[in-house]
């Protein structure tokens, strides 16, 4: 597996070693959990062959999470990780006869700026507006595309991974509420599909599973977020909420938001400024639209079947979050 040692990757591995799956992990860092779970951590870069091609010795399946993620950085540095990466695996897969690959993807590869409710497919767009969503929609092409009788490959697409011990999207959230610099972007009502890090890993677990060549599932991609999506801005304050934070209330417009974007953008290109701009067009379009994904494919093809609910979900990211919070 790479990337066994991230929020969504060790979740993967937890489950696995629970019911006695034998796992090694390819990560860049050193990860004491992947250890304390039984698995055997590696350490290396998916950017180079060599490394790839050792780890994967041996294994009936690979599971590909790794990713370089976030709205913001050098082209070339995401080239490296999400599509070199991606073909070593490929590579790795070939050479040692592995007949499953399980792709980590992202809806962002099919989004085009506009409201999604209730697709299960989309084309992709003909350009892309952050090159992490550009890369990972070359990924995933690289990965359907190797489907073979020989090796299986599929994609699952999950959509804002959450829960406790989420490193990426609460702390920020939770960040701006508390020094006020959140705004609902647009009129508050966009329904979006959210994936709670237990049901993400468990859609990686069955389509492991349900895998093979010639399966229905085999050289496709899939949505695996929650069953229903929430109304973006009434869950986000409804977690506020219940981990003492305010709600946020002000608005701007998803015009201005993208105004915004589009000059933070410019001044981060301009002065080549540290870290990722407050903003992106790419970001308020994501806040001021709804993507709400149908799941069915999943369910019907590899069983795909969330294990935790809503409210399930919201007590227990609540009360490991409170007296965590960043700030």
């Amino acid at each position: 597996m790479t990337g066994g040692g991230g929020f969504l990757g060790l979740e993967i591995v937890r489950r696995l070693r629970a019911r006695g799956d034998d796992v090694t992990v390819l990560a860049r860092g050193d990860y004491p959990e992947v250890g304390a779970l039984g698995a055997t951590l590696v350490r290396g870069d998916v950017s180079d062959a060599a490394t790839v091609l050792a780890a994967a010795a041996g294994a009936d399946i690979v599971f590909h999470v790794a990713a370089k993620a976030g709205v913001w950085g050098k082209k070339a540095d995401y080239e490296r990780s999400n599509v070199i990466g991606t073909e070593n695996v490929l590579a790795a897969c070939r050479a040692h006869g592995i007949a499953r690959l399980v792709y980590t993807s992202s809806p962002s590869v099919v989004f085009d700026g506009t409201d999604h409710v209730g697709i299960s497919e989309a084309p992709y767009p003909a350009t892309h507006e952050n090159h992490y969503s550009e890369t990972k929609a070359r990924a995933e092409r690289l990965v359907l595309a190797a489907n073979s009788p020989t090796l299986a490959t599929i994609a699952l697409r999950p959509h804002l991974i959450w829960g406790p011990r989420d490193p990426h999207i609460l702390p920020r959230l939770f960040a701006r509420a508390k020094a006020g610099r959140l705004r609902i972007v647009g009129d508050g009502l966009n329904r979006v599909s959210v994936s709670y890090v237990d049901n993400a890993a468990a859609a990686h677990v069955q389509a492991g599973d349900a895998l093979a060549p010639g399966a229905a599932c085999a050289g496709r991609p899939y949505f695996v977020n929650d069953t229903e999506p929430v109304v973006v801005w009434a869950w986000a304050n409804d977690l506020f909420g219940r981990v003492g934070i305010a709600p946020v209330t002000r608005k701007v417009s998803v015009g201005v938001a993208r105004l915004v974007g589009t000059l933070t953008e410019a001044v981060w290109s301009l002065f080549g400024l540290a870290g990722e701009p407050p903003m992106t067009r790419f970001v308020a379009a994501q806040l001021g639209t709804s993507h709400a994904y149908d799941v069915g494919p999943a369910v019907r093809d590899f069983g795909y079947a969330p294990e935790v609910g809503p409210e399930d979900a919201l007590a227990r990211t609540a009360a490991w979050w409170k007296g965590r919070l960043p700030g």
